[in-house]
């Protein structure tokens, strides 16, 4: 009779803060902008000088967007705003194509969720304490449930 594996633990400790951002790689787009800038300025300096500032914007744009997650909830950080949502406001997270995610609340509004892919999903459900499920640990979970009922039922027979 082999011995059956055991299910893992139903979850790890949670960190304390964690914050999803824009990769460092979209640094590399400010190059290409500033290369595209030279080019312009030195067609006709007079109208393509004012866009010596778009690589400050960007790099700004970048470091600044970003998603923050605690204890206490989600705080997304726009260019010039903040918008903050405890876990008890989220009812669930929406995933529209060619869009950023976005919390919805139970009443059906929405707060954008800036640099938050499904990919994100393991994190914010680990800060919030599973109250945002990771449905990547469910599919494995569900799996190893699959696998331990497979070999059950090979040993009763």
């Amino acid at each position: 009779m082999a011995a059956c594996p055991t299910l893992p633990p139903p979850a790890s400790p949670r960190p304390d803060h964690r914050h999803v951002q824009n990769l460092r790689l979209a640094y590399l787009t400010v190059l290409v902008t500033v290369m595209l800038i030279v080019m312009m300025i030195g067609v006709s300096p007079a109208w393509w000088s004012w866009t010596a500032i778009l690589p400050i914007v960007q790099i700004w744009w970048i470091a600044r967007v970003r998603t923050e997650a605690d204890e206490n909830g989600l705080r997304a950080m726009h260019l010039f705003r903040t918008d903050s949502i405890s876990w008890d406001e989220i009812a669930g997270l929406r995933f529209p194509k060619w869009t950023t995610t976005r919390a919805v609340r139970p009443d059906g509004t929405t707060v954008r969720l800036p640099a938050v892919t499904f990919a994100d999903l393991p994190v914010i459900s680990a800060v919030s304490g599973g109250r945002v499920p990771d449905p990547y640990a469910a599919a494995e979970r569900a799996e190893l449930e699959a696998q331990l009922a497979a070999d059950s039922d090979d040993d009763t027979v």
